[in-house]
């Protein structure tokens, strides 16, 4: 495997490195978590529930400083294939929804469930939806398929790094590191 310098790759910016790897972290533990919920003894339910809410609030905060990050320092420009170009970006940009809409969608379902989110248990969180019976399962459903599609993306994404890294051998790996 060649190494490659940083004056070689066009890197994300630094900011954008980080936010990734940081949503990245926030996915790998919010995720799962939420679905060990539906396992949790109702012990400890309530606070699965706490500590996957608060981190998933957390992880809509980063997601959307992500995009914003986006206008101010574009990604360095993807290297392969029109298809290929077309499927990276494709890819990512339903990450970057999904990954808004998940959040927004399960904090939306808590409300409307009658669970005001208090934030890490401290903070609450003011929200535009009160106890609403009838549109509350509708975004938890909204919040679950988010859920799958989310996972689906993840793993196209990883399968891409994977096959740029080990198979092309090419630099796209060290362009987020």
């Amino acid at each position: 495997m060649s190494s490659h310098s940083e004056a070689e790759v066009a890197r994300y910016s630094r900011t954008a490195r980080i936010l990734h790897w940081i949503v990245a972290m926030l996915v790998f533990v919010t995720w799962p978590m939420g679905l060990m919920i539906g396992f949790a003894k109702d012990a400890v339910k309530l606070d699965f529930y706490l500590v996957h809410e608060s981190l998933g609030f957390l992880l809509l905060w980063f997601m959307l400083l992500r995009t914003g990050a986006k206008f101010y320092q574009p990604s360095p420009p993807i290297s392969g294939s029109v298809l290929e170009r077309i499927a990276a970006h494709t890819v990512h940009g339903l990450l970057y929804a999904f990954l808004i809409i998940m959040p927004v969608s399960g904090f939306l379902a808590t409300n409307a469930h009658g669970f005001p989110l208090r934030w890490f248990g401290i903070i609450p969180i003011w929200s535009p939806l009160d106890k609403s019976p009838e549109i509350a399962p509708v975004l938890s459903t909204i919040h679950e398929w988010s859920a799958w599609i989310v996972l689906a993306l993840l793993a196209l994404h990883i399968l891409a790094v994977i096959f740029h890294h080990l198979i092309r051998r090419d630099s796209t790996l060290y362009r987020i590191l």
